[in-house]
């Protein structure tokens, strides 16, 4: 669902912005520069899985990470660190290679 999906990336700093505070769908999409859309599409994945939750109606409703995934957000960090070391080797290599 996170790492090792090609949506995963997203749906990682989509968790990773709402450690810190809720958004709404289009507070995220400003925040983490994407497409409403597809913020509005990864976060129907991240609830029916129940890694966030929403409070409010529509589109002003307010998302937050639910209780199971605050219980777990130690494994969230391990991941998290897999993913950004992965993206800076990615860009090291494509560094190299277009020198």
């Amino acid at each position: 669902m996170i790492a090792g999906t090609r949506g995963g990336n997203t749906r990682a700093r989509i968790i990773n912005a709402l450690i810190d505070r809720p958004y709404n769908a289009n507070q995220l999409s400003e925040f983490i520069g994407m497409d409403y859309k597809t913020i509005r599409h990864h976060i129907g994945v991240l609830m029916k899985h129940s890694i966030i939750v929403a409070e409010g109606e529509k589109y002003g409703a307010m998302y937050f990470l639910s209780s199971e995934m605050e219980a777990n957000l130690d494994e969230f960090g391990k991941i998290w660190e897999k993913i950004d070391k992965s993206k800076k080797e990615l860009l090291t290599t494509e560094e190299a290679l277009f020198k």
